[in-house]
């Protein structure tokens, strides 16, 4: 969430950070409102100042004499009832603005960062850098992983329509061990790498979704239960955003790394139609996240050093892949910077997202009320957030069953994952 004291000081310079991202962000609404707001306290400041001269003179003159009947003190009386009428009318008026306007604040995205590359699409996002070029496959009839999937006889989508509907799969045998293994492979990385292993629930709430930046925006995109006021998580950070919800934490325990493996679960409603085979794009899949609590003067250092623990994983698994600084255009809703991490997949002849990490600032610390004290300083500040996958299973195996496919139709595992697995090949 922008703060909103940040939009009344400088709203050319916040609607200037918006117009980046794209058309359809206009502040006028929320700064007249704001000013409507900022006039109704002054009146009840102002009232309530009277209010309460009134009780001293009521009281200093039934002090030297007055009685309760007396004009003067029946007069008084009758303003300050008046006044308390007027207190209560403008009650409801605030709360009703103050609602309006974090209705309008949790619809605005956030404001990029000035290292941000500027651009409308994902045409005009920066390559940053490529890795493992000498590891591109040389076999020239590389099949798509569903295919040498299927053929392996290691994962099955036409059962899988009869079990749920389209972009499911199951996985079987090797495809499950091997599923099994990258995630216990990945959490083994990152936990030695610093990162506290979590495991948290994936049936979320609303407050939830709206902190991490979901709701109020994507909520097409995720599958809710309509008994309950709970969501199936897109995303592990999403309940690792709300894990310290509404607390007031210590600079002393920053930063704080956590990962986690979930379930994730997304309608993908603006897909139009792509990647309807295979596991790029499916409504259910596995992923390892990773996710940073971290004092403002160090996020975008931690942004770096999230986005090569990421990298890791590609390296240790001898897959290539380049890094893209998104541009302002496609940006995600709470990030202000974002590096994607694209792996190379040979049926396709490019490379595909298969992670994104991101510098959410102080936004989603803000919808979640996440701050922390600084000794010896007053009050309080927000934090910043940070999040990556690390990695998307269903991609990753994806990019295996293509990069470490054989002439012969068998795939090799990757050595890193032998250990794992217990045999090297599929």
């Amino acid at each position: 969430m922008i703060d909103l004291k940040q939009i009344r000081e400088n709203p050319e310079q916040v609607q200037a950070q918006l117009n980046l991202r794209g058309d359809g962000y206009d502040l006028q609404p929320i700064l007249a409102l704001d000013k409507q707001q900022r006039e109704l306290e002054v009146g009840r400041s102002q009232l309530q100042a009277r209010s309460n001269e009134i009780g001293k003179l009521v009281g200093q003159k039934m002090k030297a004499g007055a009685k309760p009947d007396d004009p003067e003190i029946l007069a008084l009386k009758d303003e300050g009832n008046r006044i308390k009428t007027q207190l209560a009318d403008l009650e409801p008026q605030e709360r009703e603005i103050k609602a309006k306007i974090e209705t309008i604040l949790l619809t605005l995205p956030n404001p990029p960062s000035p290292t941000t590359p500027v651009g409308k699409t994902e045409d005009e996002n920066v390559e940053v850098r490529r890795w493992g070029e000498e590891y591109l496959p040389t076999n020239p009839n590389i099949l798509p992983h569903y295919e040498i999937g299927e053929k392996l006889g290691i994962l099955n989508f036409e059962r899988s329509v009869k079990i749920a509907q389209s972009r499911f799969v199951t996985l079987i045998g090797a495809g499950a061990a091997l599923e099994r293994a990258l995630i216990q492979f990945m959490l083994d990385l990152h936990t030695q790498a610093g990162f506290l292993e979590m495991l948290p629930p994936i049936l979320i709430n609303s407050a939830s979704l709206t902190a991490s930046g979901q709701l109020p925006k994507f909520a097409d995109e995720s599958f809710k239960c309509d008994r309950d006021d709970l969501w199936l998580t897109p995303t592990a950070e999403v309940p690792i955003t709300s894990y310290y919800r509404d607390e007031i934490l210590s600079a002393e325990q920053l930063p704080i790394y956590h990962c986690a493996y979930t379930p994730c679960f997304r309608r993908e409603a603006g897909s139009y139609g792509r990647d309807t085979r295979g596991l790029i794009r499916l409504h259910q899949f596995n992923k390892v996240e990773l996710f940073k609590f971290v004092h403002p003067d160090t996020s975008f250092d931690e942004l770096e050093s999230l986005t090569q623990q990421a990298e890791r994983v590609l390296q240790a698994l001898k897959l290539p892949y380049r890094v893209m600084a998104l541009c302002t255009g496609d940006l995600g809703f709470a990030s202000v910077k974002t590096y994607d991490l694209e792996v190379w997949l040979p049926s396709q002849g490019k490379y595909r997202e298969i992670s994104s990490c991101s510098n959410c600032t102080d936004f989603q610390a803000r919808r979640a009320n996440l701050r922390f004290k600084e000794p010896g300083k007053k009050g309080t500040q927000y934090l910043h957030t940070l999040n990556g996958s690390g990695l998307a299973i269903g991609r990753t195996m994806a990019a295996i069953l293509e990069n470490y496919q054989q002439p012969d139709g068998t795939v090799q595992v990757p050595e890193v994952l032998q250990p794992y697995l217990g045999r090297p090949v599929l």
